[in-house]
């Protein structure tokens, strides 16, 4: 590999490592490679555990498809990550955190942030008796025309 890759995944390891410890998640060699993946560049992720594992499997680190998910539900736990359901059961996780919608795009089964400027909710029901809201998910679904 090249000098300027070498630092490249130094860099892309040094920032999982550093959010990993901002969670306080014990830094292993799977989830530092697994955060390297997820935040290295320093730009926000949609992923799938399969689409994680997949591109872990490109950077040649050994890691199942069981230990991604097991991750990737670590991560959410600690803050790191939150999970978006599309279509039930299609799971997504985020890396940013901030409340903002998404747009589905049913064509080819992709997650992206949308615009939250544009989004307006004026007011939600109010929650059953012995109930909380604890999230609003907006999810907005496309299909090309």
């Amino acid at each position: 590999m090249s000098e300027r890759g070498n630092i490249v995944d130094t860099l892309a390891r040094d920032r999982g490592i550093e959010w990993l410890n901002a969670a306080r998640l014990r830094p292993t060699r799977q989830r530092v490679s697994l955060a390297a993946l997820l935040v290295g560049d320093g730009r926000d992720r949609h992923v799938t555990a399969e689409s994680l594992y997949a591109a872990s499997r490109e950077t040649g680190e050994a890691v199942s498809l069981a230990t991604v998910y097991n991750t990737l539900r670590a991560f959410c736990d600690a803050g790191l990550m939150q999970e978006v359901t599309v279509e039930g059961s299609k799971s997504y996780f985020d890396t940013r955190m901030d409340d903002h919608p998404h747009f589905y795009w049913e064509d080819d089964g992709r997650l992206t942030d949308a615009p939250a400027e544009e989004l307006k909710i004026e007011s939600l029901p109010t929650a059953p008796d012995g109930t909380r809201i604890s999230a609003v998910d907006v999810v907005i679904r496309l299909r090309r025309s």
